[in-house]
């Protein structure tokens, strides 16, 4: 099945959206909402600085930006012009930063100065020219620009010389293997409007549900599903800059009358638990609670749905390279544990090492593909090469389909942590910890707790009459590494399991782990 395709680009459903409901809220924020035709005029009004600056169609323009109305105004004015838009995980730390900048090439930076510690220097040690600071900030000069003066003194501009076309890279969304540095992965429009088109069909969603971000816009299923998806379809954004304290999460969800409610499995087991106020269980709006990054255990499953009887908590299954959503369970048929169907025009099989299809309930690697599927990882086509074989992506998870054709992971392939629905590589944090003075080697591992999210732990073999330190361990990684990062627990041993080959099985280390809890 393939998908027919309204628009060409973002902008073509912004002037739409303008048109012909120019007064419907887009972003409610705080005590404020925008509307549609004011949020045309701030976006054109950006692009038209993006322009000045001497932005053209596809150069990057990197975004270090919390959840905010300059984070979309950003992310529709950089594409308007067709230019690319690179979202960065704020969470990260300078040396982070400053390889994924330089690894796109990114002319402009567009910055949050709540991360101006780690984002300022960016100016000097990469290729950027300009900062735009999204907020309040000390130091604007020729190279930091502010950008509530840029919308508020800029003309605007409609006309768009060459607009973006359906294949055009819309998006580089940098990923997290299990080797090397992070990859990014570049996204079309067509690719992100697959996702959009059959996340609407799924959900059933239309202009009157309103989406509850507070999960970081800067994740590629906020992104793509609670960013792009409800201005496509003009329906509304309500923007939670944190999700601290949560009870402020809930307040807006009532206030705002959110009705699509996105989140991680943890954050729901913390909601069966929690002592919710009954005027919220009595009046909220929310019809669908939606469920990434980790397995549900069928037990909060359960329990959710006693608690929560007015909607439906539904999970799914994705990666960035797929834009990023790739199976769904549906609103009135879903499966405990299972992950759900493929979306509309989408296919899934379950192969062998030799991309041989295994029969159903047969357990093997998940490939996938369809409109979805990115173009490749940027400036790595040996990486491409390796995870795209003739249009199928390799997705590296481990699953089964059984005989309806919904979805089950059962395991990772890959090294790779997930962490609150932040992918974590080992690799990263194993050769940071070895650059340490008495380390000789070291495994970086993830253990699913009780909530079935995984925490980093390390194991270090010290060096021979050395005595290393865990608190000093985690104080060295702490200027290195992003929070998130840095492991819960390190392990120090005489020496790491290993193969004949000299390689650390981790397995054992895994086994190790458990038969301690």
């Amino acid at each position: 099945m393939t998908l027919e395709y309204k628009h060409q680009n973002f902008y073509e459903a912004i002037e739409h959206n303008a048109k012909v409901s120019p007064k419907k809220p887009v972003i409610f924020i705080g005590d404020r909402k925008v509307d549609n035709l004011r949020f045309k005029q701030k976006i054109d009004t950006f692009a038209r600085f993006l322009e000045f600056s001497g932005v053209k169609a596809k150069d990057k323009v990197a975004m270090i930006v919390g959840n905010s109305e300059e984070f979309m105004i950003s992310l529709f004015a950089i594409t308007k012009i067709g230019a690319i838009v690179v979202p960065i995980n704020t969470f990260l730390k300078r040396e982070e930063f400053e390889y994924i900048v330089n690894d796109c090439g990114a002319k402009i930076l567009i910055s949050s100065s709540s991360f101006a510690k780690e984002t300022k220097n960016l100016l000097y040690s990469t290729r950027v020219e300009k900062i735009v600071w999204t907020d309040e900030y000390d130091g604007l000069d020729e190279k930091n620009y502010s950008f509530v003066e840029i919308v508020g003194s800029m003309e605007t501009h409609e006309q768009i010389s060459n607009p973006p076309k359906l294949d055009d890279l819309a998006c580089i969304v940098y990923t997290s293997g299990t080797t090397g540095k992070p990859k990014g992965a570049m996204l079309s429009y067509r690719n992100i409007f697959s996702n959009v088109i059959s996340g609407t069909r799924a959900f059933k969603i239309d202009e009157k549900d309103r989406f509850l971000v507070f999960l970081p816009m800067f994740h590629s299923f906020t992104l793509s599903i609670m960013v792009i998806l409800p201005v496509i379809v003009n329906s509304s954004v309500i923007i939670v800059k944190s999700v601290f304290p949560f009870a402020n999460v809930l307040k807006q969800a009532l206030l705002k009358r959110a009705t699509i409610f996105l989140g991680v499995p943890t954050l729901y087991n913390s909601l069966i638990k929690a002592k919710i106020p009954w005027y919220f269980m009595w009046f909220n709006k929310i019809r669908i609670f939606i469920s990434g990054s980790a397995p549900l255990s069928e037990a909060v499953l359960n329990d959710f749905s006693k608690k929560f009887k007015n909607a439906v908590l539904t999970e799914g299954y994705g990666l960035s390279e797929c834009s990023p959503a790739v199976a769904v369970n549906r609103l009135d048929r879903q499966k405990p544990l299972s992950v759900g169907l493929p979306l509309e025009s989408y296919e899934i099989k379950i192969v062998d090492d030799e991309m041989v299809e295994l029969p159903v309930g047969k357990v093997g690697e998940i490939i996938v593909k369809g409109d979805c599927v990115m173009q490749g990882y940027l400036n790595r086509p040996d990486a491409t090469d390796e995870v795209k074989v003739n249009g199928w992506l390799l997705t590296g998870d481990l699953g089964r389909v059984d005989e309806d054709g919904f979805l089950y992971i059962v395991d990772r392939k890959k090294d790779l942590i997930i962490s609150k629905g932040i992918n974590i590589y080992p690799r990263e944090i194993e050769e940071i910890i070895s650059k340490y003075e008495g380390v000789d080697s070291v495994a970086v591992i993830g253990v699913s707790n009780e909530t079935k999210d995984e925490e980093v732990m390390a194991f270090v073999q010290p060096k021979e009459n050395t005595n290393l330190d865990e608190l000093r361990i985690k104080k060295y990684l702490k200027s290195h590494l992003a929070n998130f990062k840095i492991p819960k627990h390190i392990y120090f041993v005489e020496e790491l399991p290993k193969n004949a080959t000299g390689k650390v099985l981790k397995r054992v280390l895994k086994e190790q782990l458990s038969k301690q809890s």
